[in-house]
């Protein structure tokens, strides 16, 4: 079952987020089971939501997200919410 997940960084900045995201472009991007990723709001208020296939798929890719967020200073405000997704078109 797919399932939605939303991020809230604790002040997360464009330059940041696109460090972040340079980094992991560099190797597997997009990685297998991700539908959508869209980061929005004010610089120094950005968030994420993504779509995944699976959570187990989210999961395998947290594992190699987490230290590139560590090392640019990345710290969640809160746990990601996370939904289970009835539908998606594409």
């Amino acid at each position: 079952m797919s399932v939605l997940v939303r991020y809230s960084p604790q002040g997360l900045t464009k330059e940041t987020y696109d460090k972040v995201s340079a980094k992991m472009q560099e190797s597997d991007w997009p990685p297998a089971g991700l539908v959508l990723h869209v980061a929005f709001g004010d610089d120094g208020d950005l968030r994420v939501s993504e779509v995944w296939e699976s959570q187990e798929q989210l999961e395998a890719f947290s594992e190699k997200l987490r230290p590139v967020l560590e090392e640019n200073g990345v710290q969640m405000s809160a746990d990601p919410e996370f939904y289970d997704v009835h539908y998606v078109e594409k």
